[in-house]
This record gives C-alpha cells, sequence and structure tokens, in this order.
C-alpha cells in the first residue's frame, strides 16, 4: 500500500514528506492507521545537525496515537478496532527485564531487527524507534503496541507516547516522589511540563519551574508550578534563590534540558543528605559530565531514567486512564495543531522555543 510519511534523508537538510510503499503485516506484526502524531526534539536531532546518524532516509516519529487495522498471526492482546499508542521500547512480558520492577527497558530494545516495512523508491528503509509514526499508516511489533481506552481521544493522548510518559513516569516511578516533598523542574517545555504533572499527582508542597522563556510562566502554574524562576534574567543566583525558597534545598530536582551545565546545577541545589536528581534531558554528541564529587558524596543521587520507567504495555494506560479520571491536565500541553505537510513549520515552532508540544492531525 502507498503511504505518505514525513522523514530524514540527511544531517542539516530540511525534513521531507513523500511517498512510501508499505508492506503487509507478517507474523506478530500490527497494522495501525495513524490519527495523531507529536512532535519531538529527538526527531529533530537527526536532521538539525545535533546527532550522529548514517542509516538515512529514515522515517521519523516515535510518539502518536492510532486505530489497528489488521495483526499478523500470533498477535493475540490488540485486534481491528483498537484504539492504540505505538510505543518506542517494547515490553515482551517475558524476558529478565520485563520481569523485574526495577526497569522499563525490555531486552528486545537492544536486539536490532532487519525488519524494513518502508521502501522508498524501491529502498528498503528503516523507521526511527522501529515506528514510523509521521506516516499515515505504520507497521510494528506487537510488542510495541499498547493497547489504551476508546474513550480518550486520541489527538491529546498520543502525548503520553514519549513526552508524557518521560515526564510522568519521572516522577512518579524513577524519582517515586513522596507527598509533602519539593521539586524543582529546570525546563518547562513538553518534558518539564510532564514532570510537573507527575510531581502534581505525587502530592509535591513545592514545584519550582525554573526556564529560560519566561512566557512559559503561566502554563507552568497551570500544570502545578507554585514558584517560576526566570533563567533569563542577568545575574541571576539560581542556586541561591532554589535554596533559599526550599530552606537548603530541594527534595528532588529534574533536568529536562539536556545540558551539561544545567544539569550540575540541578545536583547542586538538591538537599544534603537525600537529594535526587533525575537526567532527563539528552545531552549532544560526546559531551561529558563534570560533576563536583563531593555534591554526591554528601548523600545526593543521580538517577538516569528512559522513558519514565514507564513498562510501555502495562503502565502506560494507567496514565491514560489518568487523563480520563480528570488527574492529568493533558490539554494544556499541546500548543499548536498541524497537518502533515506543515511538519516543517512544526519543527521551526519546536526550535523556537515557543511551542510546548506540536501535534499532527492526520
Amino acid at each position: 500500500m502507498q503511504v505518505v510519511a514525513a522523514y530524514a534523508h540527511s544531517q542539516n537538510t530540511p525534513i521531507a514528506v513523500d511517498t512510501f510503499e508499505l508492506d503487509g503485516v507478517r507474523e506478530r506484526e500490527v497494522l495501525i492507521e495513524m490519527k495523531a502524531a507529536g512532535l519531538c526534539r529527538s526527531d529533530m536531532s537527526f536532521f538539525d545537525g545535533s546527532r550522529d546518524w548514517s542509516d538515512y532516509p529514515l522515517v521519523l516519529g516515535h510518539e502518536g496515537a492510532g486505530v489497528v487495522l489488521d495483526c499478523g498471526s500470533g498477535v493475540t492482546h490488540v485486534r481491528p478496532g483498537d484504539h492504540v499508542i505505538p510505543v518506542a521500547i517494547p515490553e515482551c512480558g517475558e524476558c529478565p527485564a520485563c520481569r523485574s520492577r526495577k526497569t522499563n527497558l525490555c531486552d528486545l530494545y537492544f536486539k536490532p531487527t532487519s525488519r524494513r516495512p518502508f521502501r522508498l523508491q524501491g529502498k528498503p528503509t528503516r523507521a526511527f524507534c522501529e515506528l514510523g509514526t509521521f506516516s499515515q499508516r505504520i507497521i510494528v511489533r506487537d510488542t510495541q503496541v499498547t493497547k489504551i481506552s476508546p474513550l480518550a481521544p486520541m489527538d491529546v493522548v498520543c502525548c503520553l507516547g514519549c513526552a508524557g510518559a518521560t515526564g510522568i513516569g519521572a516522577a512518579l516511578f524513577t524519582a517515586r516522589m513522596e507527598a509533602n516533598s519539593s521539586a524543582v523542574v529546570f525546563g518547562l517545555g513538553g518534558i518539564g511540563l510532564n514532570v510537573v504533572e507527575g510531581a502534581r499527582i505525587a502530592g509535591a508542597r513545592m514545584i519550582i519551574g525554573v526556564d529560560s522563556n519566561p512566557a512559559k510562566e503561566p502554563f507552568a502554574r497551570a500544570a502545578g508550578v507554585t514558584h517560576f524562576v526566570d533563567a533569563s534574567k542577568p545575574g541571576a543566583d539560581t542556586l541561591g534563590l532554589i535554596r533559599e525558597l526550599t530552606d537548603g534545598g530541594a527534595d528532588y530536582a529534574f533536568e529536562c534540558v539536556g545540558h551539561a551545565d544545567i544539569l550540575r546545577l540541578a545536583v547542586e541545589c538538591t538537599r544534603i543528605g537525600w537529594g535526587t536528581t533525575v537526567m532527563l534531558g539528552v545531552l549532544p554528541g560526546a559531551q561529558e559530565l563534570a560533576l563536583r564529587p563531593r555534591s554526591i558524596q554528601e548523600g545526593r543521587r543521580l538517577l538516569g531514567s528512559y522513558l519514565g520507567n514507564v513498562k510501555t504495555r502495562t503502565e502506560l494506560p494507567l496514565l491514560v486512564d489518568m487523563y480520563l479520571d480528570g488527574r492529568l491536565h493533558l490539554d494544556n500541553l499541546i500548543s499548536h495543531r498541524i497537518s502533515l505537510d506543515q511538519i516543517g513549520e512544526g519543527f521551526e515552532l519546536l526550535a523556537s522555543g515557543d511551542a510546548r508540544r506540536v501535534v499532527i492531525d492526520f
């Protein structure tokens, strides 16, 4: 079948839209008609020059929601007509990682596959995260398909597949925040706003949002921020202000920007003895971290988090239910809606910092 999809054909060139050939389903595969997809900076890194990659062309997109059209043999947990979120991290349910409560990183995630359902001008073409949600239809492994409630608006919950799971999960599943604790969130874009949501749900008494764009303050406060720090002010003593607000240091800090200096600041702003920093932002290239050793020796912890430690097929639906119950305010996250042929403009909005989350309506 023919589908229209957005893809990267090299670094430092604009994202392109073209017609691809898409295979039919094979064993343990699912055909999904995409209804909505969210734009993420991870996708942008494949054409803005910030990431090393050689396997081009690459169909982009790893955040979205859609409807199952067809299933290959052996697929048992979804059927045609089901509403689903395709997910970047599989959950096979059988490997040691899936059986453990310690991680969501299924062993299948690290095993490369030679399957290439897309073809461009006859050439088999890889999809980012083996998904490619910037396509009208996609074919994915059944271990990467999460069934959700048909009551959930797909143009909203589509963002849970990446930004939502990463941010909300970082607070609830990685940090495991306690009620009445304090948190600092560095960077109030799509990920950061979802961290704020997670911290609010956890019952945090104080949530400090830090961003260099003061225009983000009203949206951050709507998500649950209690104090906003404008990092763009010349000479601003962000560390001193946070320590003053928290009486010595925050219980938790979340770095959502992907900058070594900000990560170091996040660690330093947490409380001696038990402060916990969660690293969410992706640092570009081969950039290294430089932390003051004593900042860790004094009892602080630095944690990594991948998709918020959310198990994709068994726990992600719980976040959808939280939205339906009114506990998550995901509508506040989406700032722009576009069509697929406007995707270049959508990424310009994301790069400018003027967008929180941009959603494609198919």
